[in-house]
């Protein structure tokens, strides 16, 4: 089963992260990862190019000159191809360029992509993605303290979207913040390094392992952080009562030694 470290804010190792074989331990298909990307790729052209034929051209309406004795070639518009201001024969029209791929070879894809990460150790795993203020000094500061050097590209995924984080990052040309959600094979592969907290990788797992939806996997990770931050309450709630209690004792102690002295001191009397 692959697994890769865990690492704070500060850029120290804390411990280490089993992920699922079946979305981080595939053999990459590099077939599948060509037609996925050239399909993307293609997709994204507007297919909006277009020209005039000599029929939609403004003008032209009168014939130049006449038919003979002119001694030039005969000539029925100025609009003609090879008249200047004239239409364009076989020029580009708008159509769109779609090209289609099954949903299967998508996942497979994203798989490989991922796989192919954590293999060549591209993939760094954060306990939590946080910062204070949108400030882009630290973030420049907790990417040098993360294991990226000699990464030019970084692409940082959230499992939800973080104002802090987006604008601390845009100003940095070698970083991108995108959403989970929006996982896509050409930015996994443009990329160098992705950083992805714990919460990010839950979710790939749950869509990509466990065949959820996107809104059910949020949902889901959703619970899960309540559930953690409720635990940590209790735990500290806790922990104050204990201390608190101790204290008490403490006190407590302290006062008996002073009340036999002074019970004492009244017997001698």
């Amino acid at each position: 089963m692959p697994s890769t470290k865990v690492y704070n804010m500060a850029g120290e190792a804390v411990g280490s992260l089993e992920l699922s074989e079946q979305v981080f331990g595939v053999i990459p298909n590099m077939a599948v990862l060509h037609q996925v990307v050239t399909a993307q790729l293609v997709n994204r052209r507007q297919g909006n190019a277009s020209t005039k034929t000599r029929a939609e051209v403004s003008g032209g309406n009168k014939k130049p000159y006449r038919q003979k004795g002119t001694g030039r070639a005969r000539q029925g518009s100025t609009r003609a191809p090879q008249f200047r201001h004239g239409g364009v024969v076989w020029g580009p029209k708008p159509h769109p360029y779609h090209h289609d791929v099954p949903k299967k070879m998508r996942r497979l894809a994203i798989k490989s992509a991922l796989s192919d990460k954590v293999a060549n150790e591209q993939l760094i795993v954060v306990n939590n993605l946080t910062l204070e203020s949108p400030r882009t000094k630290d973030m420049l500061a907790l990417l040098d303290k993360l294991p990226v050097e000699g990464k030019k590209r970084i692409l940082m995924m959230l499992p939800q979207r973080d104002e802090n984080i987006v604008l601390s990052a845009r100003n940095i040309p070698s970083a991108k913040v995108q959403h989970v959600s929006s996982i896509n094979v050409v930015e996994l592969l443009k990329h160098d390094c992705v950083i992805m907290p714990k919460s990010t990788v839950r979710w790939i797992e749950l869509v990509f392992g466990e065949g959820l939806s996107a809104e059910e996997a949020s949902r889901r990770i959703a619970e899960e952080v309540e559930e953690e931050v409720e635990n940590e309450e209790t735990e500290t709630s806790e922990e104050t009562t204990s201390e608190a209690e101790d204290s008490e004792q403490a006190e407590a102690a302290e006062e008996t030694p002073q009340t036999s002295e002074t019970a004492e001191g009244s017997e001698e009397e």
